[in-house]
């Protein structure tokens, strides 16, 4: 059985319901933003588990969890450059920008034993959703599609997997829709990577991170009209690029 993007999509969905729906009676808020429906993070690597072990068993799926640190792929070793400073540099950028359109009274206080312990969260959380959506789906996708549709469905896919835990902290249809910019085009930035760097599911775990910390010390100023459109620039700089794996 080969492995399929469009039964993990659907297995996720159906896992992540009770999160979505306990949201409705659980008032509960991890950090700015953030509910508590976003415990489906542990969605993706389950039905990816799941769906490993019918084709391959345990070993299967012990296989696909050691993926989760398999740093030693990253080839060659100047790719830790843009994983770990590429994020942290467009977010600086869209603070620059917003300071100059809105001019906000202070620049964000940085602490850095809170990021240190935001990192660690947001690593584990990273993990589980990219042993998902890198390990399992982006690699099912390239099987039969090039790097760049590949990159767009999954960064569409999950985009929308995160609107109802968006809608359920009010976010108005406007904000999600240029959310759903910066999400995309933070995928196909992942993507990229992940095929340039050995196919390291530790890299693209790692640059998640990384986003989720900086778009959260940022959050007072987080723009997705700025940020979209600030990493979609991005993006497009690194689809002209060549991007190895699947079909061109």
């Amino acid at each position: 059985m080969k492995p399929s993007s469009l039964q993990f999509f659907l297995l996720v969905t159906l896992l992540s319901l009770p999160f979505w729906l306990a949201n409705a009676f659980v008032d509960l808020r991890f950090a700015p933003g953030v509910p508590f429906s976003a415990l489906a993070v542990l969605c993706p690597v389950a039905a990816a588990s799941i769906l490993v072990y019918r084709q391959a068993g345990r070993r299967g799926v012990a296989a696909l969890w050691r993926r989760a640190f398999d740093c030693r792929r990253i080839r060659p070793h100047y790719w830790f450059v843009p994983i770990l400073l590429l994020m942290p540099l467009a977010t600086a950028a869209t603070f620059l920008i917003i300071a100059v359109w809105d001019q906000p009274p202070s620049p964000p206080e940085l602490h850095i034993p809170v990021a240190i312990m935001m990192f660690v969260v947001f690593f584990i959380a990273a993990e589980c959703e990219e042993l998902g959506w890198t390990g399992y789906a982006t690699d099912a996708l390239q099987a039969r599609h090039s790097a760049l549709a590949t990159s767009l469905v999954l960064g569409l896919a999950t985009a929308a997997w995160h609107w109802i835990p968006l809608l359920q902290v009010g976010r108005s249809l406007e904000w999600i829709a240029w959310w759903t910019l910066w999400v995309v085009a933070i995928r196909f930035i992942i993507v990229w990577i992940y095929n340039n760097a050995g196919k390291s599911v530790f890299a693209a775990a790692l640059i998640h991170a990384i986003t989720n910390v900086a778009s959260l010390t940022f959050h007072t100023y987080f723009d997705p009209r700025v940020t979209g459109i600030v990493l979609a620039v991005i993006a497009a700089v690194a689809v002209l690029l060549p991007m190895r794996a699947g079909r061109a």
